[in-house]
């Protein structure tokens, strides 16, 4: 497996505009667009949601939420092209702007201690021969994912439903390294951290840990490989942590040090940052507070309709077929239904090709629209644990977890 190929002229564009990230410039968007491939405009189906789309190296024009640190939104249509999400075209996120610029598979290495019989250091090759690898089809979605449909809006990146992906990632268990360093008695947590750092040493450094059973599980992994290539570099080459049915905060890119706990990890961005409500509905009444939290965890069920955008034009009494995605947290798909007239009524779906419980599951139905005017599409998922999704969005401080059923109006003439 090699890495995706940066022209001479596109890796220094790219080390450009990512040192300048990292160094903590204080960069706006005119010096950067001379760094682009192109420069077009996306207006978002919200209050002031028109954007930037550009293109980075190894990466298609995509939706500018911020430059420093880049966080890029994949633009829905991206969604109807496949189950799949082409590496150029998935979403990037990241906390800070020191984010690597250049990284030497040669030379990069993975340390594993704490609680452990032997601590152990893995270089890129070590880990490649650790297992035989394992492939696995899983979504990546950002726990802000679809922030802007928020009302009244919280703070926060107003993503629209972009900030998701579906990847096929290679890699070994998360389990077989562990069982390698020999996990000790007692042990409680697993922490993991990247490359990536406050641009200034005095923010808290981006680390997340999972409980020992769950680090355990043979289904967490490190990746190297994501649909058949290396990572891209902004995706957290050369290696990042695989956590399925989680949220993409759990999912440490360019991994560097795997340490495990005999007591609960004490980080910033598990402890405070990215949390819920602490109740069932994981919300409160718009616009109050609650200081009763908890980590954002696993996704809760979501579906979309694909294949039509807000405002299309459909032809009157003409068959077409709808097209779109569902997933959850793991259990898989149990069913997809479709409504045309606002979610008075409902029809069933065809489910599609099964490339695992944690990837988008496709789902089709054919429909004839039978009068001209304004119609109301929905699309509702049921889960494999018989979670639905619900009508209503419920809201929650810092704009997380959003799965409510969404509605594309369309006009039949």
């Amino acid at each position: 497996m090699t890495q995706t190929p940066l022209t001479t002229g596109n890796r220094r564009r790219f080390l450009q505009i990512l040192g300048t990230l990292g160094a903590g410039a204080a960069v706006g968007y005119p010096a950067l667009r001379a760094f682009a491939d192109t420069n077009q405009r996306i207006a978002l189906p919200f209050e002031n949601g028109e954007r930037d789309l550009l293109a980075f190296p190894q990466k298609r024009p995509l939706i500018v939420q911020t430059m420093r640190p880049p966080q890029l939104e994949t633009p829905f249509s991206v969604f109807n092209e496949g189950l799949l999400t082409p590496n150029d075209a998935f979403f990037v996120r990241y906390h800070w702007s020191g984010i690597p610029t250049s990284i030497d598979p040669a030379t990069y290495q993975i340390r594993i201690d704490g609680k452990v019989n032997t601590p152990l250091t893995f270089t890129l090759q070590e880990l490649k021969r650790l297992a035989d690898p394992i492939d696995l089809v899983a979504v990546n979605q950002c726990s802000g994912n679809s922030r802007g449909y928020f009302v009244p809006r919280v703070n926060g990146g107003q993503l629209g439903h972009g900030a998701m992906g579906n990847a096929r990632w290679t890699g070994v268990p998360l389990k077989k390294v562990l069982e390698k360093a020999g996990v000790q008695a007692g042990a409680v947590q697993v922490s993991f951290d990247g490359l990536d750092q406050p641009p200034l040493g005095d923010g808290p450094d981006f680390g997340k840990a999972l409980d020992i059973d769950h680090a355990l599980n043979g289904e967490v992994m490190l990746a190297w490989g994501m649909n058949g290539e290396d990572l891209p570099l902004l995706n957290g080459y050369p290696v990042r942590l695989i956590v399925p049915g989680y949220f993409g905060t759990c999912w440490v890119k360019h991994v560097t040090g795997i340490h495990v706990l005999d007591k609960p990890y004490d980080g910033y961005w598990l402890n405070t940052g990215y949390r819920v409500p602490d109740n069932e509905c994981e919300c409160v009444p718009p616009g109050t507070q609650t200081d009763r939290l908890r980590p954002v965890g696993q996704y809760k069920v979501r579906s979309f309709l694909t294949s039509l955008s807000e405002g299309a034009t459909l032809p009157f009494e003409r068959e077409i077929v709808l097209r779109g995605i569902a997933f959850d947290q793991g259990y898989g798909i149990r069913n997809v239904a479709l409504s045309v007239d606002g979610g008075q009524t409902w029809m069933e779906t065809k489910l599609g090709q099964n490339l695992g419980k944690y990837s988008f599951r496709e789902w089709t139905v054919a429909f004839r629209p039978a009068r001209k005017g304004s119609l109301e599409i929905k699309v509702r998922a049921e889960g494999g644990s018989g979670e639905i999704q619900p009508m209503q969005a419920s809201w929650n401080p810092s704009g997380y977890k959003r799965n409510a059923v969404e509605t594309t109006r369309v006009n039949v003439i």
